[in-house]
């Protein structure tokens, strides 16, 4: 049986819609038993994934999450046991990059399709993050700190992006809000420490983001040569550049041609330990929820198994 967790406010709120007029009827067509479980607001989804482990011990779990990288992301906080879980997704989200990275098909019919029939199940890597206070968050795709975690914020709180979902257009904010940030946000000294190895000067930071993926924020491809599954964390770090240098840069990242750009710079580790100057904005999987100085990441290897098309040899 199957364990379904909806978010219907997900795809600029056509999540109900997809799963009334696909998803549902498409399983009663296969006669697949499953049960259905639905967020209401931010903290559900972790909420409901824990229920369902305490529900079912010592046994695996097949979920169905129909949402976006946000909706995973609590997901997995939920789930006490995530090497009990087997994870079907149907991606439904704004930028997708944990089913783009994957080859997760957009359309939901079809990934249901990949979940039912095609697909295997893939021993994925996630990330953890250890705030200064001992608090602990996982992450199935990246996470930041700075620049990048500053727009996820910004975001979270306008009221433009819940207009614009309203009318399908939710990218726009992230666009606006991600050009204005380009030229608010502070760089601040930074030090990195790769594997408990010797300290490193990063100098002016602009932001670091540690990636399981290739892919975040809708497409970047900051590091593109991101195996999700090599327990390690592959990391990009952009310095103090020219804001309107950056400008040029960014886009290339689409392509992972960013690092031609002195002051973009790639490193690789399985745990690291970022300390800034100043507190700035931390994300996972773009969810922000505290300014921090301090960050520890670590790679938890095949922590998670997620159904994916077979890769051939």
């Amino acid at each position: 049986m199957y364990h379904i967790i909806v978010n219907p406010a997900s795809r600029s709120g056509r999540g109900m819609r997809i799963w009334k007029k696909q998803i549902k009827p498409a399983l009663l067509r296969e006669g697949t038993a499953y049960k259905c479980y639905f967020t209401r607001k931010g903290g559900d989804a972790a909420k409901i994934a824990g229920r369902i482990f305490s529900s079912v011990p010592d046994r695996p779990i097949s979920l169905i999450v129909l949402g976006g990288d946000g909706t995973m992301n609590e997901v997995v906080q939920g789930i006490p046991e995530t090497d009990r879980a087997v994870i079907g997704y149907i991606p439904t989200g704004s930028s997708n990059d944990l089913a783009r990275d994957l080859g997760i098909p957009f359309s939901p019919t079809a990934a249901l399709e990949l979940i039912l029939h095609r697909g295997r199940p893939h021993p994925t890597d996630l990330g953890s993050v250890t705030y200064t206070d001992g608090r602990r968050q996982l992450f199935c795709v990246s996470c930041g700190l700075g620049y990048d975690a500053a727009v996820c914020e910004e975001v979270q709180r306008s009221r433009l992006k819940t207009a614009l979902n309203a009318l399908g257009l939710g990218k726009l904010a992230y666009l606006g809000i991600a050009l204005k940030q380009l030229f608010t946000s502070r760089t601040v000294p930074g030090r990195l420490t790769l594997d408990g190895g010797p300290t490193i000067d990063l100098g002016n930071v602009l932001f670091l983001t540690g990636m399981i993926h290739r892919f975040e924020g809708g497409g970047f491809m900051f590091c593109p040569h991101a195996d999700d599954a090599d327990g390690y964390l592959d990391l990009c770090v952009v310095g103090d550049l020219p804001r309107l240098l950056v400008l040029f840069a960014l886009p290339t990242a689409f392509r992972g041609k960013h690092y031609r750009f002195r002051g973009v710079t790639p490193y690789r580790a399985r745990q690291f330990v970022l300390e800034t100057a100043a507190p700035l904005w931390a994300h996972t999987d773009g969810e922000v929820t505290r300014k921090t100085n301090r960050i520890t990441v670590s790679c938890l290897h095949h922590a998670l198994q997620i159904i994916r098309p077979e890769i051939k040899p």
